[in-house]
C-alpha cells in the first residue's frame, strides 16, 4: 500500500550534465560572438588613432618639393595595414589655410574606418547595415621655425 501512495519518480541520473552542456552552450556562442565583434571594434579604434596621427605627422614634416598629401596617406595606408583595414579607411586632410604648410598653420586629419561585424553571411551584408563606423581626428601643427617653400 505504501508503493501505491508514493508519486512516481523518475530517474534523473545524469540529467545535469545535459543541462549544462545545453545551458553552456546557449550562452557561450553570443559571448564568444560578443568578444569577438568588440575586439574588431577596438581595432577599428586603434586603426583610426594610428592612421590620423601619422598621417597628421607625415604631412607636417614632409620637405619641400615633396607631395605632402600623398605622404599623409601612405603613413595612414600603413596603419591601417597594420591592423587589416586597408580596403575600408579612409582619410581626410584640412588645412586652416593658404598655404598649408605654413609656419605655425593647422593641420587635420581624420581617419574613418567602417568595421564590419565577423561572421556575417554575404545575404545579410547586402540587406541589413552590419558595420559601425569609427573616426578620430588629429591637429597637427607645422614648425614655427619653417622656411616656406
Amino acid at each position: 500500500m505504501n508503493r501505491a501512495r508514493a508519486p512516481l519518480r523518475r530517474d534523473e541520473r545524469g540529467s545535469a550534465v545535459v543541462e549544462f552542456v545545453t545551458l553552456g552552450v546557449l550562452l557561450l556562442v553570443p559571448l564568444v560572438y560578443l568578444v569577438l565583434g568588440l575586439a574588431r571594434v577596438q581595432a577599428g579604434a586603434f586603426a583610426v588613432s594610428q592612421a590620423s596621427r601619422e598621417a597628421g605627422r607625415a604631412y607636417v614634416t614632409t620637405d619641400a618639393g615633396e607631395d605632402a598629401a600623398a605622404r599623409a596617406r601612405a603613413a595612414a595606408l600603413i596603419a591601417f595595414g597594420d591592423h587589416r583595414f586597408e580596403d575600408v579607411g579612409t582619410l581626410e586632410i584640412a588645412c586652416d589655410g593658404t598655404p598649408c604648410l605654413r609656419p605655425d598653420g593647422t593641420v587635420r586629419t581624420t581617419a574613418t574606418v567602417r568595421v564590419p561585424l565577423p561572421l556575417v553571411p554575404a545575404f545579410v551584408r547586402d540587406a541589413l547595415p552590419v558595420s559601425i563606423p569609427v573616426s578620430a581626428s588629429q591637429v597637427s601643427t607645422v614648425d614655427r621655425f619653417r622656411v616656406l617653400p
